[in-house]
């Protein structure tokens, strides 16, 4: 009977690593996505992209990251220095 209690332990856990790793690996996309957007964009593309009404899948990414701040650290953390680099270049941080 232990070992079953072990086994399903061990199935848990793994089940919950997979997750989690996943839940990287999107996370590392999503930031890569970002930084691309904002490394190749023009300064004229991103005043212009300011105001557009963000898509279905960019809102639920951004209500994730509000719900889940250890994602919403690795996520802001990756794409900090690049996208703020860019902000300054093209005067969009007041």
């Amino acid at each position: 009977m232990s070992k079953a209690i072990g086994v399903a332990v061990f199935a848990s856990a793994l089940i919950v690593t997979g997750a989690a790793v996943a839940q990287g690996m999107l996370l590392d996309v999503a930031a890569d996505k970002v930084i691309k957007k904002y490394q190749e964009s023009s300064c004229e593309q991103l005043k212009a992209q300011k105001n557009e009404p963000r898509t279905d899948k960019e809102k639920m990414a951004v209500e994730f990251l509000r719900h889940d701040s250890q994602a919403r650290v690795a996520f802001v953390d990756k794409i900090a220095a690049p996208v703020l680099n860019k902000m300054f270049e093209c005067d969009l941080i007041p």
